[in-house]
C-alpha cells in the first residue's frame, strides 16, 4: 500500500500502457506477476520511463491528498492496524487477541488480495462485452468480493466513467453508491458517465456477444446465439 498520489500515477500508467511493459502490473507476465510479484520486483524500466512522463500534478494540488501523503508514515499504520484494532477492544469490549488475529491476519490480507485480484483474475477470467481487443474482463464473483471493481472490462472500455460499470449502483456495485454520497456532501465532483449512444456503439462494435442487451454487428457467432436464447425477450423485434 503507498501514497495516493503514487496510487493515481500507477493506475493512470496502468490505463495508457495496459498489458504491454509499461503496466506495473502487466498480465501478459503471468498471473502470479499481476497479482502480487510486480511488488517484489524492480520496475520493468518501460514503466519508470513512461510513468516519469504521467502527469498528476492534480493530486499535488488537492490538499486532502497532500495532507495524507504528507502524513503517509504516520496514517498507514493507524487507519490500517491500530484504529482496526483499538476500536472493537474500546467499543465493543473485544479481547485484544482476537481483534489482532481478525484485523491483522484475517482483514488485511483478505482486503489486500481481493483489491490485486482485480489486476490479475479481472485480466484472465470472464466475459469481455465492451471491448474483445483488450484483456480486463466482467467478473461477477469479483465484483461481489470487492463492492462493484470486478466489471473491468467495462472500465477500461469507459475509464473516465464514474461508476466504472454500466450497472449503475445496485448490490454488486456499492462502490458506485459511495461516491454518490460523497458527491452529495461535496467531497467528490464532475462525476462523469459514458452515454448510453457511446456504449452500444462500442458493445456492437467491439464486443464479444455475451452484453444482455446489445450485440456485436455482422455475422453472430455461436456465443452471441447462446446470449440470445438466455433472454429471448431482450431481442423480440416490435
Amino acid at each position: 500500500m503507498n501514497r495516493i498520489s503514487h496510487w493515481v500515477r500507477e493506475h493512470r500508467i496502468h490505463h495508457k500502457h495496459v498489458d504491454t511493459d509499461a503496466d506495473p502490473h502487466n498480465s501478459l507476465r503471468g498471473l502470479f506477476f499481476s497479482h502480487i510479484g510486480w511488488q517484489m520486483m524492480k520496475k520493468h524500466p518501460d514503466v519508470l520511463t513512461k510513468g516519469a512522463k504521467i502527469n498528476y500534478d492534480d493530486m499535488s494540488a488537492d490538499p486532502v491528498v497532500a495532507f495524507f501523503d504528507r502524513h503517509f508514515g504516520i496514517l498507514k499504520p493507524l487507519l490500517g492496524f491500530i484504529l482496526p484494532v483499538v476500536i472493537p477492544v474500546v467499543f465493543f469490549g473485544q479481547e485484544l487477541k482476537p481483534a489482532i488475529i481478525t484485523q491483522w491476519f484475517m482483514r488485511y490480507p483478505y482486503v489486500v488480495n481481493t483489491m490485486f485480484s482485480i489486476n490479475s483474475f479481472a485480466h484472465a477470467f470472464g466475459y469481455r462485452s465492451y471491448d474483445k481487443t483488450i484483456r480486463p474482463t466482467e467478473n461477477g464473483f469479483l465484483s461481489f468480493i470487492t463492492t462493484g471493481e470486478g466489471w473491468h472490462n467495462y472500465h477500461h472500455a469507459f475509464p473516465w466513467d464514474y461508476k466504472a460499470a454500466e450497472l449503475g449502483s445496485f448490490f454488486p456495485n456499492r462502490c458506485t453508491w459511495w461516491i454518490r454520497l460523497w458527491s452529495k456532501l461535496g467531497l467528490a465532483y464532475d462525476l462523469k458517465e459514458a452515454p448510453e449512444h457511446s456504449i452500444k456503439r462500442i458493445v456492437e462494435r467491439k464486443g464479444d456477444g455475451t452484453h444482455p442487451i446489445w450485440i456485436p454487428k455482422g455475422d453472430p457467432s455461436a456465443q452471441v446465439e447462446e446470449v440470445i436464447e438466455e433472454h429471448p425477450y431482450m431481442y423480440m423485434e416490435s
